[in-house]
């Protein structure tokens, strides 16, 4: 693996090239097909990913079988590492929802790493940080909204992780089937189509195929976060 790539994960951004020249050695590179399981809920874990490039999308299946889709991972973002931290089983599923190629470390190489290298512990606890924030306003959206603010703030979620910013509007684009940002929001594909409908209607986004363009993301994120 070239430890170039390694510069534009932010988990490694700042090691120097001997570093970062080190952690290649015992990192391996794996290509995955789309739809491909790459982590299964309970089972045991040896390994984290990275993924440098493709996307994953991280769920888990709740007592009555449906599936809650906790998040979408793209490039430079990791999962797998509270299994490698803590040595339990694995908390969610992952799948790709694309061709994808990922950076794997064994558990063993990954904690060596951490006490050789306190930067990337640093970087690793900001991330965990950032997520924890990130699931306590998902909770909050879900429990305390009505279906507009939960699919609104679902919508502002993806922006935030996977748009690009343009003249104050936001592009998303390649937007997740229906049904996955029902399972994102908590509510049914019905509802989705009905409020993406909405939502246009009142001049907060543009549906273009399967790409969104938040028109004003200030104004979206004042009325919906």
């Amino acid at each position: 693996m070239d430890y170039n790539e390694l510069k534009t994960i932010p988990l490694f951004s700042e090691l120097n090239d001997s570093e970062m020249e080190d952690i290649t050695r015992f990192s391996v590179r794996q290509t995955y097909r789309k739809d491909n399981m790459v982590l299964i809920e309970e089972e045991i874990g040896s390994t984290m990913f990275i993924i440098l490039n493709g996307r994953i999308k991280i769920s888990r299946i709740s007592d009555d079988g449906r599936e809650v889709i906790l998040s979408i991972l793209s490039d430079g973002d990791f999962f797998g590492e509270m299994a490698i931290l803590d040595g339990q089983t694995r908390s969610a599923n992952a799948v790709t929802l694309e061709d994808s190629e990922l950076m794997l470390i064994r558990r063993e190489n990954f904690l060596q790493m951490l006490h050789k290298y306190p930067q990337v512990s640093i970087n690793l606890i900001k991330e965990l940080a950032h997520r924890l924030r990130k699931s306590d306003s998902q909770i909050k959206s879900l429990s305390l909204q009505n279906a507009l603010g939960k699919v609104a703030s679902t919508i502002l979620r993806i922006a935030d992780d996977n748009g690009i910013i343009k003249h104050g509007q936001v592009e998303i684009d390649g937007m997740p089937p229906q049904q996955d940002l029902a399972n994102m929001a908590g509510t049914s594909r019905e509802t989705i189509s009905r409020v993406i409908k909405s939502l246009g209607q009142m001049g907060y986004i543009k549906k273009v195929g399967s790409k969104i363009i938040i028109l004003n993301y200030e104004h979206f994120r004042q009325d919906f976060s």
